[in-house]
């Protein structure tokens, strides 16, 4: 087919690599501009972007698709389809409606469950069982379309939103591949209106750790946010981040660390205890726990958060 690729993180460049690898013609890719980043505040190519050019595709990074030249741009392409994952920007109807066939969405999650801006990490805050990816027939509403296919996974109890997202990025891939396979005979399935619920963009004030939580929800808090913002606290006055745990026994006040070792640092919740298992001082690269400790001694009985 001769597709239009519309997408901008790391999560979107393995349904990209796919696409071209299975033969699809990528009339244009879509991304969003370059952004300042680094030190230097230069202005960075998107994930996308970056990748689409090593491929020697046409690269566009408009910062809206309002206007009527961008839409008439768009449908010179005379494209059969549209891909779009983790893009970015809202596309108007005459967009939606300029690929023969409309435009499919890969979204991470088993809708209608999770519609919106951060459904991996709500899965994960949430302490959902499974998860999975959708590919979705594009209309106006957030995340409103039919279904054309679908597939589950299990989230794992220690995995990371970033673990996570690299299994789910993969995934859509290759469902997106076998759907354009088969497009002919799949039917769009009309999303029910029960379970409906929406995944918020993170916000930041998220991320500060409130021990006197019950030890699940922190876990679930401090994996769901990692690595990016990442779950915060104070240790020995100084911020850091938490991104990486899991269930562990003991009990004491909401902070208190009960046991540390080479697996990890214990640390009390309202109810039962989290193991922490990797930390980020500011400035500093994540290190696992153990290597941690031997920078940041801390014994049973220090407090956390204070």
């Amino acid at each position: 087919m001769r597709v239009i690729f519309m997408g901008t993180p790391d999560f979107s460049v393995p349904v990209l690599e796919a696409l071209v690898a299975s033969g699809h013609e990528i009339a244009a890719v879509y991304t969003q501009p370059p952004r300042p980043a680094g030190r230097g505040k230069r202005d960075r190519p998107s994930p996308v972007q970056a990748r689409a050019e090593a491929l020697g595709l046409e690269v566009r990074h408009p910062a809206s698709l309002k206007s009527a030249e961008e839409q008439a741009a768009f449908a010179a392409l005379d494209a059969e389809l549209a891909v779009v994952v983790a893009y970015g920007l809202i596309l108007p109807r005459p967009v939606l409606n300029a690929p023969a066939r409309g435009c499919l969405n890969i979204h991470a999650s088993l809708l209608p469950r999770w519609r919106g801006a951060a459904p991996i990490q709500r899965a994960i805050m949430a302490g959902d069982a499974q998860t999975g990816v959708c590919i979705m027939q594009m209309e106006p509403g957030l995340d409103t379309g039919p279904v054309l296919a679908s597939r589950a996974t299990p989230i794992g109890a220690g995995e990371t939103a970033g673990d996570l997202h690299d299994r789910l990025s993969e995934m859509g891939a290759a469902l997106i591949v076998e759907a354009l396979a088969k497009l002919d005979t799949l039917t769009p399935v009309p999303q029910p209106d029960d379970g409906v619920s929406y995944a918020d963009k993170i916000d930041k004030a998220e991320a500060a750790v409130d021990w006197t939580r019950p030890a699940a929800v922190v876990d679930r808090q401090i994996r769901g946010l990692s690595p990016s913002p990442g779950a915060w606290t104070w240790i020995e006055g100084q911020r850091v981040k938490l991104l990486g745990a899991a269930p562990a026994a003991g009990q004491g006040a909401p902070g208190e660390v009960v046991a540390t070792g080479p697996d990890g640092l214990d640390v009390a919740c309202g109810t039962g205890a989290v193991r922490i298992t990797r930390l980020q001082r500011a400035g500093r690269a994540a290190q696992d726990a153990d290597t941690f400790l031997r920078g940041m001694p801390l014994a049973a009985g220090a407090r956390l958060g204070d």
